[in-house]
């Protein structure tokens, strides 16, 4: 087979499942024909292959929903286009409620399914049994139903995408492994299946792509474990094409298949696979049935589907699918290599996402960028800790067993932590800090823990400690740990011009500034935003967010264009900073000797002496209060904190700083900004420097982004026990405005906050009634453009000069 690889191509495929299918039929369609597709066995033959293959379009983000979407109408017209059975049967899906926390969950997506356009409604639990009479309902409090929703073939739908590839030219060569990816400098050179030199591989490998990755000197954090579904012969009273019905408090999805029951699970206590087990070989094989790991999942569905006691086992199919440590896919390019893509660690969406995430993926190896933000799923989002074996492990069963759990607000993983810690770990620990986990570091969410907390939909069990903390910065002092935010120095006479390129802010200032920044793509649309402090004139340092430090190295990196007069060094562990926050961190600075922080202006930095111990402080806020962000060796971090807590500041955690951060209506990548929004729709435009040549600027001006309105804004609930999460519908005389992007309970404002992208808002927003959809429930709130608390920032100036 070897013999007939061509020398060269544009792109290598890797993988022959659904999305090595979809990705070679994308590629096909956008005029890449000569592109070549290698698969180690046969197509279909890992994971794909054995897939129940439900199609449900609602996820948590829209670009995510309009993945499955974009997947439903090609699965549609697929087989129209190419003569190839693909099976695609809309059925519908029904979610049910057994409890009143679920209830308030299946809510929330049913308001997020308006928000996204997918038809989703709430029924009766009598409603529900006429779509599923064979379903015991005594228990169900109510239901969901989808229309749109459905199911597919997943080896006839391959086909389907590996036909219509062909056809366009593009080549697909089975009985092919690969056995190395040979790169130079960071970038691919070739593939070793006979030898092709190319200019991009996508590795959609399933359960082998992080061996494969890892030819390539990349790292792709996914790991398999057992999935079962049980089969069933023929059962009286199953009808053609039921609707899918998710008992998630049951862990389970139930449909018809054959004229009986497929029913499978997504169990706790799922069991990981070291993928050595799976030889050359391992094709359409299947491991071995496991029937007491099933049998709690079994007693639930004859608990939900009484007729199942009378039924006939036909098989328990048992196969491997492929996890990530957080649940999400990974698709993108890695952070390693350039022109090296990621498709894989579908957790068992592959079917579903198979066709948009193909497609998204194929843009970005021809443009470098998906057709929307797709940031959750960037393979950069990783640190390098969680593509060990033993946290892969330990990880990936959790995330199965998650799959249908309440996704309740402040929920943590119990699996794989303290892989990094901050400098400050164990003084946190000794404070009574209540840990969460943000790219694999331990951060102080707040204080005062005594026990487990309560998980739920209301008023959370840490609402009193975390007004407490609120208090102590708006009142007093409070100390904030942004050691785990990434550190990057940048050194070099090119440092400079280079920052004025990839930074859209105006970088040629004076020694001893900081300057808040975004940075762009070609789009105008923001990758990142950071804060920068220029040391020297030829030393910059970057302060980028924890989860995005992979990511921001890698693009500041390959925007490098071959120069060598700049530097780019990660010094993240080196350092840690406190940030000292409140009225009364004047006071505290001078008690501890750095009385000298009080002549620094806002947006300035200088080194200073404090008890002996040389810091850098930067007199900022992202809390809305005055203070400075106080950086150090990390080795002296102890005797800094120590010395600031004498003084009479305590500390303050995570949920305390989100709440102020809302409040000051300050903005968070992931949250208010990501690639498909502009910095003046963001309300950013004071941090780009018109006329720099930034990257994006001449899209901006091409679009008169500098006349675009402001999507941003505040909105503040009316009703104190309302609990905004993020993610809610905003609504204007019952239409769809737009949507929270981050909501929390403000202190000091002493009602509930959110931030919110009001992109169809077409009225005078300032002042405007709006309404949030909570799980069904209206509840009104008037938005800001301004920030809902401290609007003018006097709190700022009281305390020093602002300097932009």
């Amino acid at each position: 087979m070897t013999a007939d690889l061509p020398a060269s191509t544009p792109v290598v495929v890797i993988g022959g499942g659904v999305l090595g299918c979809s990705t070679l039929y994308h590629l096909a369609c956008d005029g890449v024909t000569d592109a070549v597709l290698l698969e180690r066995n046969k197509l279909t033959s890992g994971t794909t292959w054995h897939s129940a293959a439900q199609v449900r379009m609602l996820r948590s983000t829209r670009s995510l929903t309009e993945l499955i979407r974009y997947s439903v109408d090609l699965y549609a017209r697929l087989e129209g286009e190419t003569g190839q059975h693909t099976g695609w049967t809309r059925t519908g899906s029904l979610s049910i409620a057994t409890n009143p926390d679920r209830l308030v969950h299946i809510r929330r997506q049913e308001a997020m399914a308006r928000l996204f356009g997918v038809d989703a409604v709430s029924i009766s639990p009598g409603e529900a049994k006429e779509r599923w009479p064979l379903m015991q309902v005594d228990d169900v409090l109510g239901a969901v139903w989808s229309e749109g929703d459905g199911r597919v073939s997943p080896s006839d739908l391959c086909a389907a995408l590996a036909k219509g590839a062909r056809v366009r030219g593009t080549r697909i060569f089975e009985d092919t492994a690969v056995t190395g990816i040979h790169t130079r400098q960071g970038r691919i050179f070739e593939t070793q299946a006979g030898t092709i030199r190319c200019d991009a591989v996508a590795i959609c490998a399933g359960l082998w792509s992080r061996e494969v990755a890892a030819m390539g000197g990349a790292m792709a954090p996914v790991w398999p474990c057992e999935h079962s579904y049980l089969l069933t012969r023929t059962v009286p009273g199953v009808r053609r094409n039921l609707p899918t019905l998710s008992d998630h408090d049951g862990h389970l999805y139930i449909r018809d298949e054959g004229g009986g029951f497929l029913i499978g699970c997504f169990e706790p206590g799922a069991k990981p696979i070291d993928p050595k087990r799976f030889d050359k070989d391992f094709a359409f094989r299947l491991l071995p049935e496991d029937w007491e790991h099933f049998e709690p999942m079994m007693q639930n569905a004859l608990h939900r589907i009484p007729a199942l006691a009378e039924a006939e086992v036909r098989t328990l199919i048992n196969g491997p699918e492929s996890f990530t440590p957080d649940g999400m896919f990974l698709l993108g390019e890695t952070a390693e290599t350039s022109g090296l893509f990621l498709g894989c660690g579908m957790n068992s969406v592959g079917i579903a996402t198979g066709g948009g995430a193909g497609r998204a993926l194929a843009r970005y190896l021809q443009h470098g960028a998906p057709p929307s933000d797709l940031h959750e799923t960037d393979p950069k989002r990783f640190p390098e800790c969680f593509n060990s074996v033993g946290a892969l492990v330990e990880r990936v069963p959790e995330v199965l067993g998650r799959h249908y759990e309440v996704a309740y607000p402040g929920r943590q993983w119990a699996s794989c932590r303290g892989l990094r810690r901050m400098p400050l770990h164990d003084t946190w620990v000794a404070e009574g800090a209540h840990f969460g986990q943000f790219a694999g570091i331990e951060r102080p969410l707040y204080f005062a823990s005594r026990g487990t907390p309560r998980l739920c939909f209301g008023r959370p069990d840490w609402h009193s400690q975390v007004e407490h903390e609120v208090q102590a910065a708006s009142t007093g002092a409070a100390i904030f740990d942004q050691s785990s935010l990434g550190k990057i120095d940048i050194r070099g006479s090119g440092a400079c011009a280079f920052l004025d390129r990839v930074c859209a802010n105006r970088m040629d200032r004076a020694p001893g500034s900081v300057i808040y920044t975004v940075m762009l793509n070609e789009a105008g649309g923001v990758e990142s935003d950071l804060t920068a402090i220029r040391i020297s004139g030829d030393h910059f340092r970057l302060h980028v967010g924890t989860a995005s430090l992979r990511r921001d190295l890698a693009w500041l990196r390959r925007h490098l264009d071959g120069r060598n007069d700049v530097d780019i060094t990660d010094v993240t562990d080196s350092f840690a900073i406190l940030a000292l926050m409140g009225p009364e961190s004047g006071r505290i600075a001078e008690v501890v000797g750095a009385g000298r922080l009080h002549a620094l202006g806002y947006f300035r930095a200088g080194q200073e002496r404090l008890n002996g111990v040389t810091v850098t402080g930067a007199r900022l806020s992202y809390v809305g209060e005055p203070g400075w962000e106080i950086t150090m060796a990390a080795t002296d971090a102890s005797h800094v904190y120590r010395s600031l807590r004498a003084a009479g500041a305590v500390p303050a955690g995570v949920f305390a700083q989100t709440s102020m951060r809302i409040e000051k209506g300050f903005r968070a990548y992931g949250h208010e900004l990501d690639s498909d929004i502009t910095p003046i729709e963001a309300g950013l435009g004071f941090s780009l420097g018109w006329g720099t040549g930034f990257i994006g600027e001449a899209a901006l001006n091409a679009a008169g982004a500098q006349d675009s309105a402001q999507r941003i804004a505040s909105l503040v609930l009316h009703d104190v026990e309302a609990v905004p999460l993020g993610g809610e519908p905003v609504l204007m005389q019952g239409r769809i405005v737009g949507r929270t992007t981050s909501a929390a309970f403000g202190y000091r404002v002493e009602a509930p906050v959110a931030l919110a992208d009001l992109e169809h808002l077409t009225e005078r927003a300032e002042d405007a009634a709006v309404e949030v959809d909570i799980a069904g429930a209206l509840h009104s709130a008037t938005v800001r453009l301004a920030p809902a608390f401290d609007p003018e920032g006097a709190r700022l100036r009281h305390a020093g000069s602002w300097r932009a």
